[in-house]
């Protein structure tokens, strides 16, 4: 398959567990997270995808989910890179809170607003907006000139950095992109053509997206 981009936001890390905004931290992956990355793996196997390059975060919960995957695929010599580019969305001063903490401190509005706006970051930190600024960029530069190459890429990265993708891929308006959710451990197959646009778009598992 020609000019294949496959995206897997992460296994379910500790901190999704305890319903704690994360961003920037790096807790690592719980035993279902890890479940998670296998599975994703086992589905690209039984796709029959190669890749020649993976694509990661600086954070240990995208690392470790593609270092499984990549295990599960039989394919762990292949290149990776990873960037601080396609970390989560920093959260600032929500960082390590409870999201119910959070809703009772700042209201249920605001706290919606920060998480689901595009262009409203919370206190010290990111929006989507400003998530997909760094993401973008680093997509058109480093990451899209490989696909057009021909190379095989997965990216394994986070919820935010792939809604900012995903949102370029897909064509969304700021609108819909706040009603994307991307499910942990899911991967999403695209096949592009020879300008980067897509051809074909495939979801390898269904899980819900929290």
């Amino acid at each position: 398959m020609s000019n294949l981009l496959v995206l897997v936001r992460h296994g379910q890390s500790e901190w999704n567990k305890k319903n704690l905004f994360t961003g920037w931290r790096d807790p690592g992956l719980t035993e279902q997270g890890i479940a998670e990355a296998r599975e994703a793996g086992q589905a690209m196997k039984a796709r029959g995808l190669v890749f020649d390059v993976a694509f990661t975060s600086a954070l240990s919960r995208a690392q470790e989910t593609n270092r499984i995957m990549l295990e599960e695929l039989g394919q762990a010599n292949i290149e990776i890179v990873e960037d601080q580019a396609l970390n989560e969305r920093d959260y600032g001063d929500l960082s390590g809170l409870n999201k119910d903490d959070a809703r009772e401190k700042w209201g249920e509005e605001q706290v919606h607003i920060w998480r689901r706006s595009y262009d409203v970051p919370p206190p010290g930190g990111e929006s989507l907006k400003m998530t997909a600024e760094r993401v973008l960029p680093y997509y058109e530069k480093v990451i899209r000139p490989r696909v057009l190459k021909g190379k095989r890429v997965l990216v394994a990265a986070h919820g935010n950095s792939l809604r900012a993708l995903v949102m370029l891929l897909d064509k969304l308006t700021q609108e819909q992109v706040l009603a994307l959710n991307i499910a942990t451990g899911a991967p999403i197959v695209y096949e592009l053509d020879d300008k980067g646009d897509v051809l074909k778009k495939e979801m390898l598992i269904e899980r819900e997206a929290h």
